[in-house]
């Protein structure tokens, strides 16, 4: 079990990033935390390093700045809503596979944790258009020689501390739903989960593993309470 890591984050300033981040801060097994994206986290902790990187189909320019790490969490993703099945594979297959693929090769030890969502399509057949891409790029990524990989798979991820989503819409649904979150989580746990949750999760499965590849809402939530 790890005690100590030094983590790669992905997606930081996104409603999950954002929570993984703070999680992050707060754990003091996590020592270190290289936040790489197009812009910085604004963030005054001295654990934090902002990497900026413009080019997300090619990685290989900063792959000295990825060795010696322990994991990565990946949060980067954009809503499928609106986008043809060409742009949405780029965001979210493409830019995944062109990091992971040089984080493999420079960090091999290392704990990939990604986040995906519920009724991702492992098949890759189904009708879903976001669910075949995402089930692509899960079992794309169990393909790489990680020490170990992960796909969560978050059902409703209710925001906390103030953390927002960057998409308008989003912010509206979020901020109008919120009174109705603890009833939901009540009467679905199953499928509702906070941002909380999820970066408390990512912290303890990189540090002991999980017996499931796979991680739904549930085993989620249960991994937050180990870490």
């Amino acid at each position: 079990m790890l005690t100590r890591m030094k983590v790669i984050l992905f997606g930081a300033t996104g409603m999950v990033g954002q929570g993984v981040l703070r999680e992050c801060l707060l754990d003091s097994g996590v020592e270190q935390v290289l936040a790489i994206g197009r812009g910085g986290t604004g963030a005054k902790d001295p654990k934090v390093r902002d990497l900026i990187h413009a080019d997300f189909t090619d990685f290989s320019s900063i792959a000295g700045d990825v060795r010696g790490f322990d994991a990565c969490f990946f949060c980067l993703g954009v809503s499928s809503a609106g986008m043809n099945e060409t742009d949405y594979h780029r965001v979210t297959y493409d830019f995944t596979l062109a990091a992971a693929t040089v984080l493999a090769q420079q960090s091999p030890g290392m704990t990939f944790i990604y986040v995906s969502g519920t009724g991702t399509d492992s098949t890759e057949q189904g009708r879903s258009m976001w669910a075949r891409v995402k089930g692509k790029t899960e079992n794309a990524l169990l393909k790489l020689p990680f020490k170990a990989a992960y796909m969560f798979r978050p059902g409703v991820i209710q925001p906390l501390h103030g953390i927002k989503s960057k998409t308008r819409l989003y912010r509206a649904l979020y901020t109008a739903t919120a009174p109705l979150f603890p009833v939901l989580k009540a009467l679905l746990p199953k499928y509702v989960i906070t941002t909380e949750q999820v970066g408390r999760a990512m912290i303890a499965v990189a540090k002991r593993g999980s017996p499931k590849v796979c991680l739904e809402n549930r085993d989620i939530a249960e991994a937050a309470r180990r870490v």
